[in-house]
């Protein structure tokens, strides 16, 4: 996570919210690595609203959310798209809340760049885990 995150007293040691944090955004990244449209969409709380292309979308349930994260993949699959990576760019964690902004980069299977982009998250914690609540694409 960037620098404006809080801290372990020490300094050295991501706190559990961090941690959970983190965790969540490698869950996420693998899903798409794997084109797990399952596995992505245990990341999402519902409702949730992804900002794509100047649009909003709000997702009320797992089908809809489903439908959207499928014809994702599929579009991902037609522009050869075989590995992502996300670098941190910043991360806010107020209580139950949290804001994480990141660069992504998709590769096509001979390595080369497809896509470049920044997503910015709002994240929710739901007792027992972290959610993407809202999703705005810089694309």
């Amino acid at each position: 996570m960037a620098d404006d995150r809080s801290h372990d007293p020490a300094g050295d040691e991501p706190t559990a919210l961090e941690a959970g944090i983190a965790g969540l955004f490698e869950d996420y990244l693998a899903g798409f690595n794997d084109a797990d449209a399952d596995a992505l969409i245990d990341c999402f709380c519902l409702p949730a609203t992804i900002w794509q292309m100047d649009k909003g979308y709000v997702f009320d349930d797992e089908e809809d959310l489903a439908e959207n994260i499928e014809a994702l993949l599929e579009a991902l699959d037609k522009e050869d798209i075989s590995f992502s990576e996300f670098e941190v760019v910043s991360a806010h964690i107020s209580g139950n809340t949290a804001l994480v902004t990141l660069d992504w980069r998709q590769e096509s299977a001979d390595g080369e760049n497809v896509f470049e982009f920044t997503c910015h998250y709002q994240l929710i914690f739901d007792g027992d885990d972290w959610r993407i609540a809202m999703i705005v694409n810089e694309q």
